[in-house]
């Protein structure tokens, strides 16, 4: 990074940081978890305020080309190591508890956002300027189905924690559903990105292979894991031969499946799902997050922001266009919800709050819509309208959910002593909730 760049680069940092944890200490006093924060604060930044406010200043602090550059690399890094710490809390014993009503709404809350995803994509591939030229139909409406598909799986984990409902029907429901759908929708992404990339025959390459990594990390990899964890435990922090192993692994992994054909980030959460559970996942998530949610995540708030310009959705029509896609994503994914955990025999309350939390969308989304920008799959225009989409239905998680839920919801009964809440508590992404 030549001298000049660099100095650009620190001023810049100071900025993003500052911005962010402004921007997400407001969010909390108003009850809002701080992601919706620091994803305005990334918008705010870019040209759809600042860019237009000040375009000197925005062009000094992020030059074109050089700055984006930059940003994209540190914030990639932030990217592996977060999916690492949310795969390292992903608990399959959630999703094995409540499987049958898990599986049932989790198909909901990805089948109507393919079906609902279709109904839009079609007309926007026709109208042109929302896709890619070489996107075919099936490859659009799968990513607006994925788009509409995904949850703010950090984010519903975070408020079942601060709620006090872990081990409660509603905590494990809750993340048993978050964590089975965003599987399914990375798994969709993942075959859209790798048709996308290449020829049939790249695509079943990076498919195969993305399998083959997965079942050999979840079995070889899970094995050689626990040596590790069973070193670290004899110890009371873990030794730095052991977190150097651990970094080895997990970029090579992100390496890997970026190579392949999927993405880093797909890599890195399969790692952290092989990791051992209890001691040794929390102190990794004590010794990785603080650093990668304060310094390098921020960075991809602002990146997100860049490639984010309201400007760009000018017209009544493009305005009536997003309002169409808001709902949209919230009949595919929230009520669909709601209505499959109500058909399971879910009580009614316990239904909706599940659909409001179902329905956010957080920092997860911002990753989908990335690669999906990046890959040439979505043009700026469809992706400020998601990030729109996106910032909204994580806005209205929080307050519905204590609307429906939080102040009728019945006395706790845990089935975690109070050491096992708390253990269980510090072992979420301190992340309050992307």
């Amino acid at each position: 990074m030549p001298a000049a760049t660099a100095v650009h680069f620190f001023l810049a940092l100071a900025v993003i940081l500052a911005a962010c944890r402004l921007a997400g200490l407001l969010a909390q006093r108003v009850g809002q978890p701080p992601v919706v924060g620091e994803m305005i604060a990334g918008v705010v930044l870019g040209p759809s305020l600042l860019g237009r406010i000040a375009p000197g200043v925005q062009e000094d602090l992020f030059p074109t080309g050089t700055s984006n550059v930059v940003l994209y690399t540190a914030a990639q890094i932030g990217l592996v190591l977060y999916m690492f710490v949310v795969g390292l809390n992903f608990d399959v014993e959630h999703v094995k508890q409540r499987a049958r009503t898990a599986v049932a709404v989790s198909t909901a809350g990805t089948l109507a956002p393919l079906v609902l995803g279709a109904v839009i994509a079609v007309p926007l591939l026709s109208s042109g300027g929302f896709f890619g030229e070489d996107v075919s139909p099936a490859m659009a409406m799968m990513f607006m189905g994925a788009a509409i598909a995904i949850t703010a799986f950090p984010m519903l984990a975070r408020i079942i924690f601060e709620k006090r409902l872990t081990g409660t029907s509603l905590g494990t429901l809750a993340l048993a559903c978050g964590a089975t759908a965003d599987a399914i929708s990375w798994c969709i992404l993942a075959v859209v990105v790798a048709v996308h990339r290449g020829t049939p025959a790249t695509a079943i390459t990076a498919i195969v292979g993305g399998l083959l990594y997965t079942a050999v990390v979840l079995t070889l990899g899970r094995r050689a894991a626990r040596v590790l964890g069973a070193k670290s435990e004899e110890q009371r922090t873990i030794p730095g031969w052991v977190l150097s192993t651990v970094l080895i692994v997990l970029m090579s992994g992100a390496w890997l499946t970026d190579t392949i054909g999927i993405h880093a980030i797909f890599g890195a959460f399969i790692i952290g799902v092989a990791m051992p559970s209890g001691l040794f996942a929390r102190r990794l998530t004590e010794t990785i997050e603080p650093l990668t949610t304060r310094l390098l995540l921020p960075l991809f708030f602002v990146y997100s922001g860049l490639n984010t310009e309201i400007g760009l959705v000018n017209t009544p029509g493009l305005w009536a266009l997003t309002l169409g896609v808001l709902i949209v994503a919230i009949a595919g994914k929230g009520v669909a919800c709601a209505a499959a955990a109500r058909l399971s025999k879910v009580p009614l309350r316990e239904s909706i709050a599940l659909g409001s939390l179902m329905n956010a969308r957080g920092l997860i989304e911002l990753i989908l819509l990335n690669i999906g920008l990046e890959a040439g799959i979505i043009t700026p225009t469809l992706f400020t309208i998601l990030v729109l989409v996106a910032i909204v239905t994580t806005l209205m998680a929080a307050p519905i959910f204590e609307f429906v839920y939080g102040r009728h919801r019945p006395p706790v009964d845990t089935t975690l002593p109070e050491a096992d809440l708390a253990d269980a508590t510090s072992a979420v992404p301190a992340t309050e909730g992307r």
